[in-house]
């Protein structure tokens, strides 16, 4: 048995507690998580060339385990819960100009009272890169037709996006490709106006989900029975949360938050599905999603990158999706993603130079930056010395 398959998934939970921890602690650690999303960016690129095919035994059946992905995916539910606390505090200390004594990180990182500006948006960026990367536990929950479901729609919450649950499976997975499907970014859109486009697109889909529905029941829209309307209630803790720790301050930190999670989430979709067409009534196909299984966003990501064969077989759990030889982009999503926020440079272009051109070309830069880095550390060491 090679329970290592099932552990390779767990770079994201003990990320987040290690965000969480840095947070808590205070000072040059709250910058953890965005240190983090940095190196991250460089080993996926580094690791870009290595792709491995999902793990079976010689009978066929996969060395996934079920309970333990399970378990972990709805355990992520309250660490996103406790990512979120984290940074009330930061705020509490900021806003009230007081240190709370979390003295009980010491030991693992040495803890600093108080908070400044610095230490508030390094603790507010970290927890929106963590809250967004995590969203990717909702996704594959959102396709679970029981209490996994829920939990999807508590974590979508938390990023102010319970809504995507049922956009994500009623309309992105039967209308992808087309038109009617908001998730799918036609070509010469940039990232950020799909960001827009696509989060308020789905949200009106389950808006008129739910209006339909309770029409069909002869129930009033403004019911408990509104699920489009239970989801932005289910937000509220968090809405409650930052004003109580921060105020104002604590409602802007919480936009910051909410934006970054929801532009990862949609850059995600706009990186799996850019510029690919279905016509209407046409079965979904492999050549109707791009790939990204590179190694490290394999691992990362829970196969996300794998929506060849996700939107083919869209109840098949992460860990069994495969390449099936599917338009694959060569890189992987952090690398892309670092491409993609350039406007000038979107997707069309990139296809006309040659991803892999411009994958190299980020390799050189992340490479370049490393050996400086590398550089100053043994110059400042030599001073010291």
């Amino acid at each position: 048995m090679k329970f290592y398959v099932n552990l390779r998934y767990l770079i994201v939970p003990l990320s987040s507690i290690l965000a969480i921890m840095g947070i808590l602690s205070g000072g040059i650690f709250v910058w953890l998580g965005v240190a983090l999303f940095g190196l991250y960016t460089i080993i996926d690129t580094l690791t870009k060339g290595i792709h491995l095919r999902a793990d079976f035994n010689d009978d066929g059946y996969s060395y996934g385990l079920k309970q333990f992905q399970y378990l972990v995916m709805y355990l992520m539910l309250p660490i996103f819960i406790l990512l979120q606390a984290s940074l009330g505090l930061k705020l509490y200390e900021y806003t009230t100009e007081s240190a709370l004594g979390l003295n009980f990180i010491y030991g693992v990182f040495p803890y600093t009272p108080g908070t400044g500006l610095a230490e508030l948006v390094g603790a507010t960026l970290s927890t929106g890169l963590w809250a967004g990367l995590g969203i990717i536990y909702g996704h594959e929950l959102s396709h679970n037709r029981k209490e996994g479901f829920f939990v999807s729609r508590l974590i979508m919450a938390l990023s102010g996006a319970s809504h995507f649950t049922y956009a994500h499976v009623y309309n992105h997975h039967l209308d992808l490709g087309h038109e009617d499907d908001p998730a799918t970014s036609p070509r010469g859109r940039n990232v950020y106006a799909h960001t827009w486009l696509s989060h308020a697109g789905q949200s009106k889909y389950s808006f008129d989900l739910e209006k339909q529905k309770l029409q069909r029941e002869n129930k009033f829209f403004l019911s408990p029975n509104n699920k489009w309307i239970l989801g932005y209630l289910y937000s509220l803790p968090s809405v409650f949360l930052f004003v109580w720790t921060g105020g104002i301050i604590g409602v802007l930190s919480l936009i910051v938050v909410w934006s970054i999670a929801n532009f990862l989430l949609e850059a995600l979709n706009f990186m799996g599905h850019y510029g690919l067409i279905r016509k209407a009534g046409k079965p979904v196909e492999h050549r109707h999603s791009w790939d990204n299984d590179s190694v490290f966003t394999s691992w990362f990501f829970i196969e996300i990158g794998r929506q060849c064969d996700h939107h083919v077989r869209g109840e098949t759990y992460f860990w069994e999706l495969d390449d099936v030889g599917g338009p694959n982009y060569g890189i992987g999503y952090f690398s892309l993603f670092v491409i993609t926020l350039f406007p000038n440079t979107n997707l069309p272009n990139l296809h006309r130079l040659g991803l892999l051109r411009a994958a190299h070309l980020l390799e050189s830069v992340l490479l370049f930056l490393d050996l400086l880095s590398r550089f100053l550390r043994s110059f400042l060491q030599t001073r010291s010395d």
